[in-house]
This record gives structure tokens, sequence and C-alpha cells, in this order.
């Protein structure tokens, strides 16, 4: 019945195989579970409200993805988007409730998005530059956010910023965390993050810094539509719903052509069969993940450690989303974790480091394609706003291709959404 439903042999796979890979790209993503909840507490949501909703979340567009799309490619709450979350209730001066609602609303969109062409025209109209500096951007801001969670960088009168106390424990244990992580990703470690985590651990236990309540226990009981919609609107949120929708749009999209790629799944014209059921996977996670408590979901490039190891059809995904499942269990030591910075701090910097590849594609030696994504890279960290980088860079972009006289290669979506930021900035720069 497996081997009829997942179509193994047609994919040149077996049980065993897809098992295999299931638990690899498991154990390569599960530090999502630890490192969500420790940054949406830094917009008051409680640990077991993120906890459980970013299991089901990553369940939900796992499932998806494995029964309609039949591909060994996982879903989860993304990186980036869930600091951005953090920030916007700081700087909007919201409840968490009012961002988890624009992150419906986002969701919603996206499950339209991706039942139309809508979504393929709107990534085409954007330019790689944009898209490049985006993902880069996205990357320093969560590095930024792992050194200041960390006490690495702390707050200062003079230079706004500078360096932390490198003597004290917390600090002395994130560095400790980073070097080992680095050494096991350098070494090509299948699970380094994780791995990583687990030794930062044990060292926090030993040395005092981490307190463990148990292992075990009964999962925290979910909490439904914890969010408010209408003040989405009130309060004129429109550019955080655009960033949310445009990130994961970029996000997802391009880690579902590269792990298709790698699996071998696009075509010779360049389509992935089955593509409308894959996009529904992470915009269906989005919105189910908004209801229960957490920021957008996207698919991982943590998926291509599993397609390495063999993985070819949705079996693998499965295998995924049942391990997801059995982790929610595990919430007290969960907890303790993700509670203690120096253990999650060292995956962020990481990953922000992963997320700055795509600059070697950018064409440095064209400045009005380089300037935009370079804008865009300057300010996300500087004004822990995504909203505001992709602001700047749909403003620059349509304007230097005028100056130089290429305007016409210019999608007019790009022109649109260019006055739409401007008049945002000039007359609500708050929202």
């Amino acid at each position: 019945m497996i081997n009829k439903l997942f179509r193994l042999k047609e994919n040149q796979t077996n049980i065993k195989t897809e098992i295999l890979a299931g638990i690899t790209t498991f154990l390569t993503m599960v530090y999502i579970v630890v490192v969500n909840p420790a940054i949406l507490s830094g917009a008051g949501v409680p640990f077991g409200q993120v906890f459980m909703a970013t299991i089901i979340a990553a369940v939900t567009g796992t499932l998806i993805m494995s029964f309609a799309a039949n591909y060994p490619i996982a879903i989860a709450p993304g990186m980036g988007l869930n600091a951005y979350f953090v920030t916007e209730v700081v700087q909007q001066d919201v409840s968490y409730s009012v961002i988890f609602g624009s992150v419906f609303v986002a969701g919603i969109l996206f499950v339209i998005l991706s039942l139309t062409s809508l979504r393929k025209t709107l990534i085409m109209a954007i330019p790689p530059s944009l898209k490049y500096g985006i993902t880069s951007g996205i990357g320093l801001f969560i590095a930024f956010l792992g050194l200041r969670m960390s006490g690495i960088i702390v707050e200062s009168d003079t230079t706004l910023v500078t360096l932390g106390d490198m003597t004290s424990p917390g600090v002395l244990l994130t560095v400790f965390g980073l070097m080992v992580t680095l050494g096991l990703i350098a070494r090509n470690v299948t699970g380094g993050l994780f791995i990583g985590m687990f030794i930062t651990g044990l060292v926090g236990f030993f040395t005092g810094q981490l307190e463990l309540n148990g292992f075990v226990d009964t999962p925290p009981s979910p909490v439904f539509w914890d969010m408010d919609i209408g003040a989405v609107f009130s309060n004129g949120l429109y550019t955080v719903i655009f960033a949310f929708l445009l990130v994961t749009i970029f996000d997802t999209t391009g880690t579902m052509i590269g792990v298709a790629e790698q699996a071998g799944f696009i075509r010779k014209d360049g389509s992935l069969p089955r593509a409308r059921a894959a996009l529904m996977a992470d915009a269906s996670a989005t919105t189910v993940g908004a209801v229960f408590g957490t920021s957008p979901s996207s698919a991982y490039i943590e998926s291509s450690s599993g397609v390495a190891a063999g993985g070819r059809t949705g079996l693998t995904t499965m295998v995924v989303a049942g391990l997801f499942l059995l982790s929610m269990f595990f919430a007290p030591v969960v907890g303790a974790v993700s509670g203690l910075p120096a253990i999650t701090a060292p995956v962020l910097i990481i990953v922000g480091c992963f997320m700055m590849e795509g600059l070697a594609k950018v064409n440095w030696g064209s400045f009005d394609d380089a300037f935009p994504a370079f804008i865009i890279i300057l300010t996300m960290p500087l004004t822990s706003s995504i909203a505001t980088g992709i602001a700047f860079g749909f403003i620059t972009y349509p304007i230097l291709k005028l100056v130089v006289g290429k305007g016409k290669n210019v999608h007019w979506m790009l022109y649109m959404f260019a006055i739409i930021f401007i008049l945002q900035m000039a007359f609500f720069p708050g929202h």
C-alpha cells in the first residue's frame, strides 16, 4: 500500500531509504522547535503556545507536501520572519495578537496567490538583485539578533551598539557553542545545528546555566485564534502584511526549486510537476500557524539533506511530520533550552551566514542592480525591519533604471510598488 501511495518503485526508492531520509531531514531542522519559541517569547508570546503552534504548522504543511505533492520537502515556521514578528510588535506598539492577524491575512493572500498564476507573475516581476538582497538582508538581520540575544553585542549610548562582556558566563557559553557548531557544519555533519545545540546544552547544564525540570510530559494545550484581525486594518499594517507575504513567497519558492532540482524533479522545460499542490503546502501552513500562534511557514532548505540521503517521495516528509508530532511530548526540555540564549544564538548566527549565499549572484558591476540590493541589506538590520528594507529596495530599483534609460525593462508591478512605498513612508511612516 505504501509503495503504491508514494510510487516508490517509480521514483527508484524503498521504504528503508525513505525513513532514513526522513530522520535525516528532521534532525537538520528540529532546531526550529527550540529556536522559534525562544525568539517569539521576545514579543511576549507564551512558550507553550509557540511550541505547539510551531509543531502544528510544521505537521500541517509537511503532510500536505507528503500526500498532495509527494515530495520530500519539509515545511515549518521560517527563520527571519519570526525575528521580524518580534520587532513589529515592539515598533508598532501593538499586542502580538495583532501581528498574528497580519500573518493570517498574509496566509490567506498566500493561498489565493498559490491557486492562481499571480504567484508566478509576482516572482517573475521582481528582479534577482532584489530577491537576493532581501534574503541576504534577513540573514544579517537574524545574525544580529543572535549576537544581541547572547550578549556578544550590547547597547551603547555613543555608538548604538558595542561589544559586550566577553567574560560573562552566557557569552562564553555562546562562543563555545558557536565554535563547536561551526566545526560540525564545516565537517558536513548531518544535523550539525541540532548536535551543536545539544552539546552546548550539556555544557550549560554542567556549568549551572541550564536547569532541567524533566524531559517528557503531556503536551501543552494549543491556543486557538489568539489574533486580532480588525486591529491589523485599524492600525494600517499593510506593509507588514506585504513583507510577510513577499518574503515567504520568495523564500519558499526558491527553496522548493533548489531541492526539486537536486532531487531531479524539474522537467526539461523548467516546470515542476504537481507545483500547485506543493505551493499550497507552505501557504496552508502559514495560515494554520497564525491561527494557533506562530510566524509564517516556509519550505526548508534542510530538506536537501534528506534528498542527499536518498529521499525522493512524500514518505520522507511523512516521517518528518511524525517525528515533529513526537517532539511535542518533550516540552519541558525544549522550554528550558529555549530559555537559554547561549544555546539558540549560534543557530541564528550560522543560519544568517547561510542566507548570504545569494550575494554572489548579484551583478555588482552594474550599479543600478547593485545599489538596491545593497540598500536592502544595509537597512534591514539597522532599522530592525524587513519591511523597511524591502521598501527602500523597491523604491530605488525603478528610479535608477529610469535614470540609466532602462525603464522599459522594469515590470509595471515594480512601479506600482514603488509609488505605494513612497506614499506609505511619506504619510504613514510608523507602519
